[in-house]
């Protein structure tokens, strides 16, 4: 978390934990929010085991109460989740991720 919070102010983009997880076992989400609406990247491994990040708020970004409530849903399945909100004009992470 804080990697990608110090990462995105080095960018000069605002960043946000706004909801803190367990440090061991919570899940992460990103919320970018970006010119056209939210993409919101939740983490995931794919089959070979790799951390990554899927599309959760599939090909165009979404609004902000589409995100809300999908972060709502998440944490009734995973009560450890970590959210965090960084600016992303271009709809990316300010660091480098897999993106599945």
């Amino acid at each position: 978390m804080q990697y990608a919070v110090r990462t995105a102010g080095a960018a000069g983009r605002a960043a946000a934990v706004l909801r803190r997880g367990d440090s061991d076992a919570g899940g992460l989400i990103f919320l970018l929010r970006g010119r056209e609406g939210f993409v919101i990247l939740t983490q995931a491994r794919n089959g070979e085991g790799n951390l990554g990040f899927v599309r959760a708020s599939g090909e165009s970004p979404g609004s902000e109460q589409a995100a809300e409530a999908y972060v709502a849903r998440q944490i009734r399945f995973d009560p450890d989740l970590w959210v965090v909100e960084l600016e992303a004009p271009d709809g990316k992470l300010p660091f480098p991720a897999r993106i599945f």
